[in-house]
């Protein structure tokens, strides 16, 4: 596997090669000398050992082309560069970064807490007996914030899904058309009750229902789910769409029943 973050010699390697790739067949080994930041002369050096090597090959004068095998190479190296970034941003930025959680007892500057998500919510708690823990930043008292830090481990939560009730459009029925016991039954059990569409937010209200949300339904509701809330969508039969969509894009387990 080759390294290119190893030495500077192979960094410059990936780059002419890489600027190869972007520019054959007509190669300007001028222009990569300057997009790279080393002499033309360089340049022309590296290109006759990529030939040399099989990685490129030379079809005339300042024309080249990148090989099958230069192909797999630069694959490689790139492979390379994506590790190391996924590092940095997961393993050394991502423990030096700092977030907000709610405190559910008092917590000092420099204790260890543990990790939770609760309706929705960040939380933490003294302690390092959860799956995920952190180092408190700030001091706080129970249910205010706290800023947490040096992150580890993973938080348990199991996705929520969400329940799309379609409610008819005004002139098919409207909210006069719904049941006030279809309305309850589908959100009698709901963490999140979202509605979009007048008649939808009526049908909610009739059934004495009054929803968090009354737009953007899709979105929330997708967002609701990915932090472990079970969600019911109420929506106007021509907004079912959508939210699907949005349902979809996120990946989001969803039925849609008929009011």
């Amino acid at each position: 596997m080759v390294d290119v973050l190893d030495n500077k010699r192979a960094a410059t390697r990936f780059r002419i090669l890489v600027q190869i790739a972007e520019r054959q067949p007509a190669v300007s080994q001028g222009e990569i000398a300057e997009e790279v930041g080393v002499t033309s002369q360089a340049v022309s050096e590296y290109i006759r050992e990529l030939v040399d090597e099989g990685l490129v090959e030379k079809e005339g004068r300042s024309r080249y082309r990148v090989t099958q095998e230069g192909v797999d190479w630069l694959f490689r190296a790139a492979d390379d560069v994506r590790r190391f970034a996924d590092h940095v941003t997961g393993d050394v930025l991502g423990a030096m970064s700092e977030a907000a959680y709610i405190a559910t007892e008092e917590i000092t500057e420099g204790q260890t807490v543990s990790l939770s998500v609760r309706d929705g919510l960040l939380h933490a708690s003294p302690g390092s007996d959860g799956p995920a823990t952190g180092v408190a930043t700030t001091d706080a008292e129970a249910g205010t914030d706290v800023g947490v830090t040096s992150f580890e481990g993973v938080m348990e939560l199991a996705p929520g899904s969400v329940t799309v009730l379609q409610v008819p459009t005004v002139r098919t029925g409207g909210s006069r058309a719904v049941a006030q016991e279809t309305v309850t039954d589908a959100c009698g059990d709901a963490d999140l009750v979202a509605a979009t569409g007048v008649e939808a937010v009526v049908a909610c209200r009739q059934a004495g229902i009054e929803p968090a949300i009354t737009f953007a339904a899709g979105d929330v509701a997708a967002e609701g789910a990915e932090r472990g809330l079970e969600v019911t969508a109420v929506v106007t039969t021509n907004e079912v769409g959508r939210v699907t969509d949005a349902l979809r894009d996120a990946d989001v387990s969803y039925e849609v029943l008929e009011a």
